[in-house]
């Protein structure tokens, strides 16, 4: 969490960005270029937040350039290969996409230590390594300042994941360099977050709907959203995406002591607003003669509300844990009966298209989120008592089963594809290219 100093910087950028975007309508680098980890300490955040005042205020932006060249730098995420989150298999798999039609891409990506910038390539992407010794989110700020400091040197376009600081692109503004943010979920609505983060990232989301050239949402309700904080003309609809899997071997199920076909999977984070109680509860309403496998870390000797989820399960629920290897959940995926999703905001959540891809018949929560993303390849609840009704119907349908499977293929091949999405994001940067370079490289 971030230090009092840290907060300062974001807190007191929150009235800046207000009064700005109120005044708005609403809604080969050089040599001497390189920024080590041990740059942040030297930063008086304090004076850093009033110098961004200052500059918002009276600074005039630098003309921008009629076109740039055919290169993007990634920002956001903790880097490639993917192997922490959403955003980082998005960014690999955008970033792989754009490799292929021509573009040279740089993605920021956060290593533990200290000292200088290095950079690699990675299967044809380049790598900007950043070391940061500090954790959680003073890291991830320290991480960020660091990249963008960098990133701007270079005066290619940008495409961020994420606004949680997005205070600090308030420098590619200013340098009228073209930023595409994808601007996640409503993050600062969530409870789980305390006042203090909420409040940061409700500054944060402000300041990048008026710093950004164009917001990617990541579901039509999330659009509209945005729609409330910029001009529509800046607000893009681009999804999350998922590999179709067609296949997968049955070792992963089976060394788990599962039968293929005779379980349901659960993957989500062990919180409340997951629904993760509600549907523990409901399956474990009566005998299924199947398995609830659950993923995700529980601590019922700490997490009040993980011993109510274990309290709640029958000896038919499953929690294997966190299991992060991409190979064998899509294993798990491929080979269970449905998928169980409870999540209740959030836009497209990366887990309920996944499932989709891996053809699962879904059983869903109830709402705009979930229902736009799965449509009829769902069966949705809103109560434990639900959840109950729904698993009983999967379970003893086979047509119905294969029906929501179909469908789930369906949805998945006409909206969720990475070639899709990931094209998607190319059409938002291709305006920021100079004609001659895509002339030269087509």
């Amino acid at each position: 969490m971030p230090n009092t100093g840290n907060g300062a910087l974001l807190l007191r950028s929150r009235a800046v960005s207000s009064r700005v975007i109120n005044n708005r309508v609403v809604g080969g680098r050089p040599a001497d270029s390189r920024a080590s980890s041990s740059d942040v300490d030297e930063i008086d955040r304090v004076s850093v937040a009033q110098g961004v005042a200052r500059t918002v205020k009276g600074f005039r932006p630098h003309r921008r350039r009629a076109g740039r060249p055919k290169t993007v730098r990634i920002l956001g995420t903790h880097g490639v290969p993917a192997n922490y989150g959403g955003f980082e298999t998005a960014a690999e798999n955008v970033a792989k996409y754009l490799r292929d039609q021509g573009w040279r891409v740089v993605v920021y990506c956060q290593v533990e230590g200290s000292g200088p910038i290095t950079e690699d390539v990675w299967h044809g992407i380049e790598r900007v390594l950043v070391p940061v010794s500090r954790e959680g989110w003073l890291g991830t700020s320290q991480f960020d300042w660091i990249s963008i400091r960098h990133a701007v040197e270079q005066d290619d376009i940008c495409l961020t994941f994420g606004y949680n600081t997005a205070v600090f692109n308030l420098v590619q503004r200013l340098r009228g360099i073209p930023n595409v943010i994808n601007m996640d979920g409503i993050e600062w609505s969530r409870a789980r977050w305390g006042k203090l983060r909420q409040a940061i990232l409700y500054a944060n989301e402000r300041v990048a709907c008026f710093v950004g050239d164009q917001l990617i949402a990541d579901h039509p309700e999330i659009a509209t959203y945005l729609h409330t904080r910029a001009p529509e003309r800046k607000v893009t609809t681009v999804t999350y995406g998922a590999a179709a899997v067609v296949d997968a071997p049955t070792a992963v199920p089976l060394a788990h002591g599962l039968t293929p076909g005779r379980y349901l999977t659960l993957i989500a984070r062990p919180i409340p607003e997951n629904s993760i109680l509600e549907i523990v509860r409901g399956f474990s309403a009566r005998r299924r003669g199947i398995d609830l496998v659950v993923l995700g870390g529980y601590r019922p000797e700490s997490d009040p509300f993980h011993r109510e989820v274990l309290d709640a399960a029958s000896d038919e629920v499953r929690f294997l844990g966190g299991i992060y290897d991409p190979e064998q959940v899509q294993a798990l995926r491929f080979h269970s009966l449905g998928y169980v999703h409870g999540h209740t905001v959030g836009g497209t959540n990366p887990s309920l298209v996944e499932a989709l891809g891996a053809g699962n018949p879904v059983i869903a929560h109830d709402n705009p989120y979930n229902r736009w993303v799965a449509q009829d390849a769902a069966l949705y609840f809103t109560d434990a008592a639900e959840v109950d009704d729904r698993i009983s119907r999967l379970v003893e349908d086979a047509d119905l089963a294969a029906r929501l499977g179909g469908a789930a293929r369906r949805r998945h091949a006409s909206e969720f594809t990475w070639e899709h999405v990931a094209g998607q994001y190319e059409d938002l940067l291709l305006p920021y290219v100079d004609p001659s370079h895509l002339k030269e490289l087509s």
